[in-house]
């Protein structure tokens, strides 16, 4: 091994033209651990060059390459063209003094993290925060500070440290943010539950199997509780460990503007170490600070009684009977929980129909199959109505709530209910009380919602018309924040917007390449115009729109898993083929969409579709049935 590492080194000096203190700190552990040291090794000795690949990947995640891939759902930005950049051997600190100072964008990096500069290893959260406390931060600023630690904040910091900048990550005392804790993450852990729940309980559809299953089945509501309070666990520390991995400076701290440009005041949390600084110098700000659960006037969150879909996924415990206010996705989905755990269920919406925004001939299908699927307990719905008031008459499973409800249109009162327990479920808010924006001059839309352009860049105002208000420099705002699209994929494409600009390259997110799931059983997905979007544009534009419907009854997968109700529905426009929005709910809807998303994203037409092999027999086969018909020819 010595004689290994003295060759190595004078392979580094003699014949890569490599200084020592370049060197120096890949072979003292500063970068890798021993095995990818002398896999490091072995591959400079053997081609001569430095060829770290997939060791160097594993550890620093680090794009060594003249082309980097963009996620499909981010468009370049019709201001500037993608642009290719060829690595070059400059270090990160000569890198970060290139960076210009300019309104919200710098000096485009190369792709690659250098080597020269010793990064934290992946020791936890407890070696970052020592690392941070012990550097004097002022004097050197980050590239980038991101305010919120959720999907959106995350996204961002991995991709500005792939970049080569220096990143740093206030969490705000919640890493992982409402999708890892409260969200998506938990009640997919609780609806995977309550699947096998009703996969057990369907004793018809299991002896057409030839299964029988004896005996009651039962459900721990606390134990599917801490099933999905284990599942947050493991995929909220992946998600701290990966930024100590990268080399990403992480503060237990709430973050806020104070009107100074260049510093981030750090507040203190519970989790905060005694060495906090008291403020970071940065070049730039991303803001993702999340949303928060939106609560009508006229109710009260009360603990196990009145719940929002933040206190529900931890399934505090099963009442007999459930109201939840509010159809959109959210309902939806603690509407199968609780159907499938035996609950009994009553569905408050303001609007006429159940999926608001959804496309009407899915929604009508998806009220079918998923209120009516228990014919023993049918889930109640109540269109046109308010929950006018929602209070609890005593504790927990000892008396009732009160639900006042209320016509959505005349405000006539349609008599109460009397529910074991409430789910608030009327969307969500802004979580952007506190950041110092009023510091920064920037006026807040309705509801509270951060202006932004279409790179991300926070704005003074909303704009009105052709106006273009002015940019906040060096300012961005990312995810539920923003308003633009409250889902947690388009806060990691919009992140990567955020960072793509601030490199020099700015980049634009489309919000109907962003596909959206309900994750129901069955699933319910979609992307772009609905149909009755897709008929007016037409009519606007000038030509005709074609709809393509395949059905999963027709499907040999669906079939074989007894899953043959839904359908996909394509429309597009019949002289070019443009796809302008797929819908679909049946099984596995979450999973089939993504052909759709990239179908659209990369503006390929059904004519190209057509004729592209899907293996067989799949689920695929239904979209493959869709773009077939759609050009007139037969699905087999």
């Amino acid at each position: 091994m010595f004689f290994a590492l003295c060759l190595g080194r004078a392979v580094g000096r003699g014949f890569l033209g490599v200084s020592p203190p370049a060197w120096r700190g890949l072979f003292a552990g500063e970068t890798f651990g021993p095995c990818l040291r002398l896999t490091a090794l072995l591959c400079i000795l053997t081609t001569g060059v430095i060829t770290l690949s997939a060791a160097f990947s594993v550890q620093r995640s680090a794009v060594v390459s003249q082309t980097f891939p963009v996620p499909l759902s981010v468009s370049t930005a019709s201001t500037q063209p993608h642009v290719a950049f060829v690595p070059s051997p400059a270090s990160p600190f000569s890198l970060r003094a290139s960076l210009q100072e300019s309104p919200g964008v710098l000096t485009p990096p190369p792709h690659y993290a250098s080597l020269s500069s010793p990064q934290p290893r992946s020791e936890g959260v407890s070696r970052l925060f020592a690392t941070s406390s012990s550097t004097n931060f002022s004097d050197e600023p980050f590239d980038v500070t991101i305010i919120g630690l959720g999907v959106g904040g995350h996204a961002a910091a991995l991709h500005a440290a792939a970049l080569g900048l220096k990143t740093a990550v206030v969490s705000g005392g919640d890493p992982g943010g409402t999708c890892v804790n409260r969200g998506c993450v938990p009640s997919k852990a609780l609806l995977a539950a309550a699947r096998r729940v009703k996969m057990l309980r369907n004793k018809h559809h299991l002896s057409a199997m030839g299964l029988q299953v004896e005996g009651e089945i039962k459900v721990d509501p606390t134990g599917v509780g801490n099933h999905a309070r284990g599942v947050v666990d493991k995929v909220r520390s992946g998600l701290v460990s990966s930024l100590a991995s990268h080399g990403i400076a992480l503060f237990d701290a709430r973050g806020v503007m104070d009107g100074e440009p260049g510093r981030v005041v750090l507040e203190r949390t519970a989790g905060s170490p005694a060495s906090l600084p008291p403020f970071l110098r940065t070049k730039n700000v991303i803001l993702a600070p999340g949303s928060l659960p939106f609560i009508p006037a006229g109710t009260k969150e009360e603990q196990f009684s009145v719940m929002t879909s933040d206190t529900c996924v931890s399934l505090p415990w099963l009442p007999s009977e459930i109201c939840i206010v509010g159809s959109g996705y959210i309902g939806l989905e603690f509407m199968d929980v609780f159907t499938s755990l035996g609950s009994e269920v009553v569905m408050v919406e303001a609007g006429p129909r159940l999926l608001p925004g959804v496309d009407k001939e899915v929604a009508k299908l998806a009220e079918r199959l998923l209120l009516q699927q228990f014919k023993e307990r049918p889930v109640k719905l109540y269109t046109n109505t308010l929950a006018s008031q929602v209070r609890p008459l005593g504790p927990k499973g000892e008396a009732p709530v009160e639900v006042q409800l209320t016509d959505a249109q005349t405000k006539e009162s349609k008599g109460k209910i009397y529910p074991d327990a409430c789910l608030i479920a009327t969307g969500r808010r802004p979580n952007t009380e506190g950041l110092g924006l009023d510091s920064l001059g920037v006026t807040l839309k309705r509801g509270g919602f951060i202006p932004v352009d279409a790179c991300m860049r926070v704005l003074k105002h909303a704009p009105e018309g052709d106006e273009k208000p002015e940019v906040i420099r060096g300012v961005y705002c990312v995810g539920d924040a923003n308003g633009q699209m409250m889902l947690a994929h388009a806060a990691s494409a919009q992140a990567v917007a955020a960072v793509e600009t601030i490199a020099g390259r700015p980049r634009t997110v489309n919000v109907k390449h962003i596909p959206a799931a309900c994750f129901t059983s069955p699933e319910i997905a979609f992307i772009g115009d609905t149909e009755e979007a897709a008929m007016e544009l037409g009519a606007k534009d000038g030509f005709e729109v074609g709809k393509s419907v395949s059905h999963f009854r027709a499907n040999t997968k669906a079939i074989a898993e007894g899953e043959g109700e839904g359908i996909l529905k394509v429309l597009y426009r019949k002289d070019t083929g443009k796809i302008l929005g797929c819908h679909m709910i049946g099984i596995h809807a979450s999973d089939l969409i993504q052909e759709c998303a990239t179908a659209i994203t990369n503006d390929i037409s059904v004519k190209d579709l057509a004729f592209t092999v899907h293996t067989h027999p799949t689920l695929s086969e239904v979209v493959d049935a869709a773009w077939k018909k759609a050009v007139g020819m037969n699905a087999h």
